[in-house]
């Protein structure tokens, strides 16, 4: 049997006054509760950076501007594998304030503290690459 190719997801690390924007999960999705980088699946044929600005469109009600990519990595979640790609932005200008459309609430989180929440595991790898770039 051979195996599917990774199912393409981008997160947004959206940066304000040295902070980042975190989301958590709602219930009654996989990882309930959990905290993420706000994303999702990018569409068959979407460019990734489209994908992270419509994402962020639907998910926070806000605009984004990508400031850098990250390198993408593949994440393993039991039988699916995902290629996560994470992006570097801001607000932008103008942009409504994110507001939690499909999250349960919305944090601002310094680097240092990112770890103390309790993160979805494919997002924990994305903070050691923002850390190193």
């Amino acid at each position: 049997m051979t195996p599917s190719a990774p199912v393409p997801v981008v997160c947004a690390l959206i940066e304000r006054d040295s902070r980042l924007l975190l989301a958590q999960r709602p219930e009654n999705k996989h990882l309930p509760r959990k905290w993420e980088f706000p994303g999702g699946k990018v569409e068959p044929g979407e460019d990734s950076a489209a994908a992270i600005v419509r994402e962020i469109r639907e998910e926070l009600g806000c605009a984004v501007v990508i400031t850098r990519a990250l390198p993408t990595f593949p994440f393993t979640y039991g039988a699916v594998v995902i290629e996560m790609i994470p992006y570097v932005c801001v607000l932008a200008a103008r942009s409504p304030e994110p507001h939690p459309h499909e999250h349960l609430a919305l944090a601002w989180a310094l680097p240092d503290e990112l770890l103390g929440y309790d993160l979805a595991p494919a997002d924990v790898p994305v903070i050691a690459s923002y850390r190193s770039f």
